[in-house]
C-alpha cells in the first residue's frame, strides 16, 4: 500500500542514485547524459520507472493537445525532473508541480546535476495534497 513512509524510502533511493551518477560523471554535462545515467542506475537498483512519460491534460472530458513529458515517473507514484543548469528557477518548480497534479503523484523531486553536492544543493523534494492524504506508514 502506498504510504508517506514508502515514498520517503523511495525518495532516499532516488537521491542516492543521483548522488552515485554525480560521483561518477561529475558536473558540466548535458541533461540528456544524466538522464541516461539515471535510467541505468535505477534499473541497476531494481527500481521501476517510465522515462519520458506523456502526461495527458483533460479538460471537460477532452484530451488537450499539450505535449507534456516528465523525465522519470518512478514506481507509478513519484515524479523526477532532471536538470543541468546554473540554478533552479521557479519555472522548473511550477513545471514539476503541474506534472505532479496532472498525474496525481503525491511526491516529486527536482534534481540539478550542475552543482558540487547533490545532497546539499542539487535536489529539492516537493509534496502536494495527494501526499497529505496518504497514511503515514
Amino acid at each position: 500500500m502506498l504510504s508517506q513512509k514508502y515514498l520517503d524510502d523511495l525518495t532516499y533511493q532516488i537521491i542516492g542514485s543521483a548522488i552515485e551518477v554525480h560521483k561518477i560523471m561529475g558536473s558540466g554535462l548535458l541533461e540528456s547524459v544524466y538522464h541516461q545515467c539515471m535510467k541505468e542506475e535505477l534499473s541497476h537498483r531494481g527500481i521501476q520507472f517510465v522515462s519520458q512519460l506523456r502526461i495527458p491534460v483533460i479538460y471537460k472530458e477532452q484530451e488537450l493537445q499539450i505535449d507534456f513529458r516528465c523525465d522519470l515517473f518512478v514506481e507509478n507514484c513519484l515524479l523526477v525532473e532532471l536538470k543541468a543548469v546554473q540554478e533552479i528557477n521557479t519555472l522548473f518548480e511550477a513545471k514539476l508541480l503541474t506534472y505532479m497534479k496532472l498525474l496525481k503523484a503525491p511526491k516529486g523531486i527536482l534534481i540539478n546535476f550542475n552543482c558540487l553536492n547533490i545532497f546539499k544543493q542539487g535536489q529539492r523534494t516537493y509534496v502536494n495534497e495527494f501526499f497529505n492524504q496518504l497514511p503515514a506508514r
